[in-house]
């Protein structure tokens, strides 16, 4: 079984200006003469963690990481103004170009997956290969799943019961719009609340094995703020995509190179999405695997490695 290649740290990093109002942290790790590689992290708002760094060969591969608008290290933190998946495909670009790179392979996971669709359906060309993820297509159907009543909340019900307990029994039939209403608050003690008892929710679905650890790290203000506020503006706003916008783009990807993984009992995203993504993609190489949601469970980092070692074989 493939394992994370061993940790690194960057050889560079930047900090790009996109507009007047937000830069980008952005790091390069790994050989700079090697593949070029973009890691698109999750949430959105989630930013960026070490191991990210691991899923690719560090002696055949040029990675670039960074933080998506408001997350991590990126500025201003948890900022929703010109926050929108177009906004950060524009974003790709503009590293694309100030780095220098032509064509690189892009890797994605659950919100990541989603970004690097859009990315690879608006800019085909620029695609050497893709590796997804834990699929999320940000349908409607999706986000009620696990952060309305009836869906995830069968599966993890007392975790459900502290998610709900931060909203007002009243207010419970629509939990998005009663966590937005706090997540904008002016009072920045609400605001607080409110973000680290949706991170502790979605933290606690990531795993198949209970992990407290990673349950808290979601929790934590520096995590929570960003990413429960991007997450809400986003999901409020159907993640600014047309109706099965995704799906309907694969007829622009089929030559490129793809793999998709996705974990049997993945609870915040649902195996069905991979199956819908991959019915219309017949030339995916699609694995199922014994895991839940998180890209750190050994099933899904096997498939990953594999992934990414298979994508540098054919251009190294």
């Amino acid at each position: 079984m493939h394992t994370m290649y061993p940790e690194i740290e960057p050889y560079r990093t930047h900090r790009i200006a996109v507009d007047d109002r937000h830069t980008l942290y952005v790091e390069e790790c790994g050989n700079p003469d090697g593949l070029p590689v973009v890691f698109l992290h999750g949430g959105p708002g989630a930013g960026l963690s070490p191991y990210h760094r691991r899923f690719f060969d560090p002696a055949r591969y040029r990675i670039v990481l960074f933080d998506q608008r408001g997350a991590g290290q990126s500025t201003p933190f948890a900022d929703l103004t010109d926050n929108t998946t177009w906004h950060l495909v524009a974003d790709i670009e503009a590293i694309r170009e100030q780095l220098q790179i032509e064509r690189w392979g892009v890797f994605g996971g659950s919100w990541g997956s989603t970004l690097a669709l859009a990315y690879a359906q608006t800019h085909p060309e620029r695609v050497l290969g893709l590796v997804l993820r834990g699929i999320f297509l940000c349908r409607p159907e999706e986000v009620r799943w696990y952060y309305e009543e009836g869906g995830a909340s069968w599966i993890l019900p007392e975790k459900w019961q502290r998610y709900a307990e931060a909203i007002p029994p009243e207010e419970r039939t629509n939990m998005l719009d009663a966590y937005w209403k706090r997540l904008t608050s002016d009072d920045e003690n609400v605001r607080l609340q409110a973000a680290t008892a949706w991170g502790a929710w979605e933290g606690g679905g990531i795993t198949l094995e209970e992990s407290p650890e990673t349950e808290a790290s979601f929790a934590a203000p520096e995590v929570a703020v960003s990413l429960a506020r991007i997450e809400a503006h986003y999901f409020r706003n159907g993640a600014f995509l047309k109706h099965d916008q995704l799906l309907h783009g694969v007829e622009k990807l089929r030559r490129i190179p793809t793999v998709i993984v996705h974990g049997r009992y993945d609870i915040i995203c649902p195996v069905k999405n991979a199956c819908d993504l991959a019915a219309v993609w017949p030339e995916a190489e699609f694995h199922i695997v014994l895991a839940g949601h998180a890209a750190s469970e050994p099933a899904i980092v096997d498939v990953l490695v594999q992934a990414t070692d298979k994508l540098a074989d054919r251009y190294v």
